[in-house]
């Protein structure tokens, strides 16, 4: 059983919508406890069904160890990476 703020981070990252991101800072903020970006990275490594996708490092840019992975699942929801910083699609395209 997760911890309350464990728990709290889960629910945040779980109503992230479809197209959307938000940076560790983010989610740990609308969990209530700024400061726990960390955090945030090892509730993430722990759950297996969370979309762990659509949580960014600071600055829009993905993490090297997953980045292709999360560059492919992101692409699918409207972004593309230029180098391993992302970016939103034009949808004029």
């Amino acid at each position: 059983m997760p911890s309350p703020l464990a728990a709290r981070i889960e629910q945040v990252i779980r109503r992230i919508p479809r197209g959307r991101v938000m940076s560790y800072g983010q989610v740990a903020l609308a969990a209530g406890r700024p400061g726990a970006a960390r955090f945030v990275v090892r509730v993430l490594n722990q759950a297996d069904d969370l979309p762990w996708w659509r949580v960014v490092r600071s600055g829009m840019t993905l993490a090297p160890l997953v980045a292709s992975e999360q560059a492919r699942l992101l692409g699918r929801e409207g972004w593309r990476v230029d180098g391993r910083k992302l970016r939103r699609r034009d949808r004029a395209r």
